[in-house]
């Protein structure tokens, strides 16, 4: 029993949510345009989430082996780091997920596309190795990219733009102006997750040569970097809520500015990396809330 705990800790149960997002806001889109199957949405959701743990373990293994993971950083004891998981095991559960995910994604391409649309089979074939290679790649290897600055721009890529215009393809066979603005809106939502995370370990992250974009920065301007991502996500997203406004229930998702705004003026403020931990839960499930809002909105 105890086992079980420990690799269901190690796949990160809180991260998943906001991995979703965008299929969220995928399905609503199609369902708006009368492109939405049940069988693609549910593979959709298993395919993603098998794509997050596969990350989520592949990160453990990366930070734990190169000592990332040790006793001056804030955020949750994570498996290798607190040793009841040995990296020859967490290598393992790695090569389990690929097999997975691979798996997932193979159906999810077979049921949306079958053998009639080629070159869409093979761009999303395509689209799932990067996934996977991404998924590995942020902290895994001598030139982890999660190491060097860049993990911001691939979180956008791949929860942003990926997520939602990839998720909208699924269903429709083909690529719709309404899905732009929203995929740009949870990518910089999903990487103002991923920087809260790198603010809270700034100082450990640094010392274990983890040069990450909040390094990088520095404690002053990563909170303007963290302000333009939010607000550059609200203002994107008003822009949508006026370019496709039918009713007011379409800006139903301006109510998640709250939480975004309390958040911001909580983070900026704060001068103490503990204090982060328990926002970025916060922001991730704000984030979730608004995609939800935003679909359901454009539902209406």
């Amino acid at each position: 029993m105890k086992n079980v705990k420990l690799w269901i800790s190690s796949m990160r149960l809180r991260t998943l949510p906001l991995s979703i997002s965008g299929i969220i806001l995928a399905s609503c889109f199609a369902a708006y345009n009368g492109f939405f199957q049940w069988n693609i949405c549910i593979l959709s959701i298993l395919a993603t989430l098998s794509f997050q743990i596969l990350s989520n373990l592949a990160n453990d293994y990366g930070d734990g082996i190169k000592g990332t993971d040790n006793n001056e950083r804030i955020g949750p004891e994570r498996a290798i780091q607190s040793g009841e998981i040995s990296p020859e095991k967490m290598f393992n559960a790695i090569r389990i997920s690929i097999l997975i995910s691979i798996s997932l994604a193979f159906m999810l391409i077979f049921v949306s596309f079958g053998v009639k649309y080629f070159w869409l089979t093979l761009i999303f074939f395509l689209l799932g190795i990067a996934s996977i290679v991404a998924a590995i790649r942020y902290t895994v290897g001598n030139n982890a990219y999660g190491y060097n600055g860049f993990g911001d721009v691939f979180v956008f890529l791949f929860f942003g733009l990926v997520s939602v215009i990839g998720g909208y393809v699924l269903y429709a066979k083909q690529i719709d102006h309404v899905v732009f603005l929203p995929a740009c809106v949870i990518g910089l939502l999903s990487a103002s997750v991923l920087n809260l995370n790198n603010m809270r370990d700034m100082i450990s992250d640094e010392k274990s040569n983890k040069i990450t974009l909040a390094v990088i920065l520095g404690p002053k301007k990563v909170k303007i970097y963290h302000l333009v991502l939010i607000g550059l996500a609200m203002f994107l997203s008003t822009l949508f809520g006026i370019l496709y406004y039918t009713s007011p229930y379409n800006l139903i998702f301006t109510l998640a500015y709250i939480p975004l705004i309390i958040h911001f003026i909580k983070v900026y403020k704060n001068d103490d990396p503990k204090v982060l931990d328990g926002e970025l839960r916060k922001l991730a499930l704000t984030t979730v809330l608004l995609s939800i809002l935003m679909g359901i909105g454009h539902l209406l």
